[in-house]
């Protein structure tokens, strides 16, 4: 993957978290999932006064794809912050993922699939499935 590409990702990323739902972590968190068909989807986190009905933006990006049938996946971008930082597209640390969305990645992706976590368009770092899921189970692998 090439760098515009990594580097339109993290925008597409930094552009959800103004449209995180966070009302009560206040930590907004945006993702953008490129597929092998070349359509990016975009994702961030919807909390609930249930937590465990929130959802991660890392899956709502998954989820929006594989529900219009997408199953192919090459590399996610993702990015969070407290709300003022994400409103300013200054992000102080690096947002990874957690080890659910970590199985959803396992569950469609292969373990070359590519993991973008990023501070800004210039700092970010990147990872790949089993590097981040040394071990993982089940899945397409």
């Amino acid at each position: 993957m090439n760098e515009q590409i990594e580097k339109e990702l993290i925008q597409k990323a930094m552009e959800m978290t103004k449209l995180s739902y966070a009302p009560y972590s206040g930590y907004h968190v945006g993702a953008a999932l490129l597929a092998t068909n070349g359509v990016i989807y975009t994702g961030c986190n919807i909390e609930n006064a249930s937590y465990g009905a929130t959802n991660c933006a890392e899956r709502t990006a998954f989820f929006k794809a594989v529900s219009e049938g997408v199953k192919d996946f090459e590399a996610i971008a993702i990015v969070g912050a407290p709300a003022d930082e994400a409103a300013e597209n200054t992000f102080s640390e690096y947002a990874y993922p957690c080890g659910i969305c970590r199985q959803v990645m396992q569950e469609f992706c292969k373990k070359d699939f590519r993991i973008i976590v990023a501070k800004s368009m210039e700092d970010y770092q990147k990872y790949t499935l089993s590097e981040l899921l040394p071990f993982g189970f089940g899945g397409i692998q």
